[in-house]
């Protein structure tokens, strides 16, 4: 497993570095947007800590950019602690965030929480399909009516979760604890705004969607067709 470490703080990229060397990762690293955006092109690279506060290009914009051409695993980490900064990462493409500073342990829990959800050896299914939606487990990718249309791995997560049990609710705290971990530290505002940006990938109308409905007070569960 590779890792792709964005951070200026080079003391900090050290220090990662060298943990997660010695858990056996290999480790690439990058100081500024420029430079993790061609490292960001490697298909070997299994996940990305991303810093916010970068130089050259933002984490912002970096993981948007990324977005473009993978959907490789991204953690954001960031120094501020406003939920406004939380919740952009995730609208613009990022998976999970942990906030500077924070334990080294708690951010391989994340790493190794995300990459054992997207091992193909955690699961025998290789293609499944539910009308005119096929998932793609070795790819983690959706096709409807023959389009393809590239996830997130907590995106892929959830759509999973929902088709394996349709018309099935599930509240947002029970979302949090099946697709990020009962130990996971954020608010329930994380599944929204995932929810969202699936909505925005797989529904014809993200407003009037077909596919995954809202039960007001309850939560979200998957319309069976």
């Amino acid at each position: 497993m590779k890792i792709l470490i964005v951070d200026d703080e080079k003391l900090l990229v050290k220090g990662m570095k060298f943990n997660f060397e010695q858990d056996g990762y290999q480790v690439e690293t990058a100081y500024d947007g420029e430079e993790a955006l061609k490292l960001a092109h490697d298909k070997n690279i299994s996940i990305i800590i991303l810093d916010l506060m970068l130089p050259k290009i933002d984490g912002f914009t970096l993981c948007q950019k990324i977005r473009e051409f993978s959907a490789v695993p991204i953690i954001m980490v960031t120094a501020k602690t406003e939920d406004m900064d939380k919740i952009l990462g995730l609208e613009y493409g990022a998976d999970d965030y942990i906030t500077k500073p924070f334990n080294i342990l708690e951010l391989k829990a994340r790493i190794k929480a995300i990459l054992r959800r997207i091992t193909p050896a955690e699961t025998n299914k290789t293609k499944v399909e539910y009308g005119n939606i096929l998932l793609d487990y070795n790819q983690r990718k959706i096709i409807i009516d023959e389009k393809v249309i590239d996830l997130t791995s907590k995106e892929f997560d959830l759509i999973d979760l929902f088709l394996s049990n349709p018309d099935k609710v599930y509240s947002r705290e029970n979302l949090l604890d099946l697709i990020w971990g009962y130990d996971y530290p954020g608010d329930a505002r994380t599944v929204d705004v995932h929810i969202r940006r699936l909505r925005e990938k797989i529904e014809v109308d993200s407003a009037e969607p077909k596919y995954i409905l809202t039960k007001w007070g309850a939560g979200y569960y998957f319309k069976a067709q």
